[in-house]
């Protein structure tokens, strides 16, 4: 694994549930445009944003049948999914996915501050003016953003992400060092746990920064995020299994679970509050 955060993250996980990781299998899975969602022999859920590859086309000699391809996914232990070599999009979404798993159960015992039915968002105050960088295109948060008339930057890799009312917010998601050490507030998308890109993103935060990381992908333990500075998570809390597997598979949006499935939940970072 690649991707620092989400390592350290497993590796606390399975520190805690030392035994599940050795015996949980992935009972089932829908792999959907928008969203990955898995269900675990233990029946614990786990959802992820689901990473989109960019190759196009795939050469002869680069075709998967292994582990963890299509029809060798369900049935097989979460701890192969971890241990194996190869980084595709399937497997990074499957990986958030299942963190988000294994995590449900714990998130139960009260060891963490929870905020049910509470954006992150709602815990900053735009009274007083603020530069504010968004990873991740957030229609809801840019128009209530832009109504205050705070300063607000958009990361993005596709400009076309953005409304044309919006888009001299954008800024190229390569150019994240130009923007977030200046700002009072950034907002990350959970995404970045799948694509590999929270490590860099985090590490260019001064202190002191209010920062949040919030969407379906983000709902892990949030112990790790904490450690690297995250004041704020916005989780999502499964209440239906069922018809989020019929979302996922149908090609439901992040917006579709909080309407039919799932609740939001705000994880608060009591070290700093």
């Amino acid at each position: 694994m690649k991707n620092m955060i989400a390592e350290e993250t497993y590796l606390f996980l399975k520190s805690q549930t030392e035994n599940q990781f050795q015996t949980l299998t992935i009972a089932d899975v829908r792999i959907g445009v928008h969203l990955t969602a898995v269900r675990l022999s233990d029946g614990s859920f786990g959802i992820a944003s689901t990473l989109e590859d960019d190759q196009r086309t795939c050469p002869k000699s680069k075709r998967d049948f292994e582990d963890f391809s299509p029809s060798k996914i369900r049935g097989r232990k979460i701890s192969g999914l971890f241990e194996i070599p190869k980084q595709t999009s399937i497997i990074k979404t499957l990986r958030g996915a299942t963190l988000c798993a294994i995590s449900s159960a714990l998130m139960v015992e009260n060891r963490y501050t929870v905020l049910d039915d509470k954006d992150p968002f709602d815990l900053i105050d735009l009274r007083k003016k603020k530069t504010i960088t968004m990873v991740g295109a957030f229609q809801s948060y840019i128009r209530k953003i832009t109504e205050t008339g705070n300063r607000l930057f958009v990361l993005e890799f596709d400009e076309s992400a953005l409304s044309a009312e919006h888009k001299k917010l954008f800024v190229p998601a390569r150019d994240y060092q130009s923007v977030i050490p200046h700002s009072d507030i950034v907002i990350i998308t959970g995404l970045t746990l799948v694509n590999d890109t929270i490590d860099e993103l985090l590490n260019a935060i001064p202190p002191g920064v209010f920062t949040i990381v919030t969407g379906p992908s983000c709902s892990q333990l949030p112990d790790i995020l904490f450690r690297h500075g995250v004041d704020a998570i916005g989780a999502t809390k499964i209440t239906d299994g069922d018809l989020l597997f019929t979302l996922a598979a149908e090609g439901g949006a992040g917006y579709h679970l909080f309407k039919y499935c799932a609740r939001k939940i705000c994880i608060v970072n009591d070290c700093k509050w």
